[in-house]
């Protein structure tokens, strides 16, 4: 595959994505996109690693959580191994909550398409860490749409609330939305994204 394929596209996506979408993620008034600057320091430190740094998805969240840090590693080994090794990072996050991880084809609202890959749970601190085995580097979605199979590169990573409860800390009780991003259909808002990254996807 060649390096970050379509990045205008997905940059493009992520800029309009920031719009309501069937009310699973918005972002708060005056603030309709990322502030992509705040963490847009993607780099690879080797020829088969890549590192780069996930935010809040939203300023409020950033303000609930000001210490946040959501750091990845991604070890490119599928030739080698027949799969990559992708090391997710959480401190200073909420206590004792769990968060889903997704790859995604654009980073906010409205997504676009996105696998379930695995949870990341934090400790009474708010620190957590997940080791996941699975396709990273060439990661894709490919369904019918109309007659034709249509591929969609994911390329972006994401993090949701894994409990709808999990955002009443910031949200207030019951305020935020139930989203469809845990295996029992039932999650919070997205807590975090590689927005600030663009406009380079993180992933190749």
């Amino acid at each position: 595959m060649g390096i970050i394929k379509g990045i205008a596209v997905l940059a493009a996506g992520a800029v309009a994505g920031a719009a309501v979408f069937a009310g699973v993620q918005t972002f708060s008034s005056g603030a309709a996109t990322p502030d992509f600057d705040k963490v847009g320091d993607y780099t690879s430190t080797a020829k088969n690693v890549v590192k780069f740094k996930l935010a809040p998805s939203n300023d409020q969240l950033a303000k609930c959580m000001p210490k946040v840090k959501v750091e990845v590693a991604v070890a490119l080994l599928t030739d080698a191994k027949g799969f990559d090794v992708m090391d997710v990072k959480v401190t200073n996050a909420v206590p004792d909550t769990s968060f889903t991880v997704f790859l995604l084809e654009v980073p906010a609202s409205p997504f676009g398409a996105a696998e379930y890959i695995g949870d990341v749970n934090t400790d009474k601190k708010g620190n957590g860490t997940a080791e996941l085995k699975l396709i990273v580097e060439e990661a894709f979605s490919s369904t019918i749409v109309g007659k034709d199979r249509v591929r969609k590169e994911l390329n972006h990573v994401g993090m949701w609330f894994a409990d709808p409860a999990g955002d009443d800390f910031c949200l207030g009780k019951g305020a935020g939305p139930v989203t469809p991003f845990d295996g029992d259909n039932e999650a919070g808002i997205q807590a975090f994204n590689s927005a600030p990254s663009l406009p380079k996807a993180p992933l190749p």
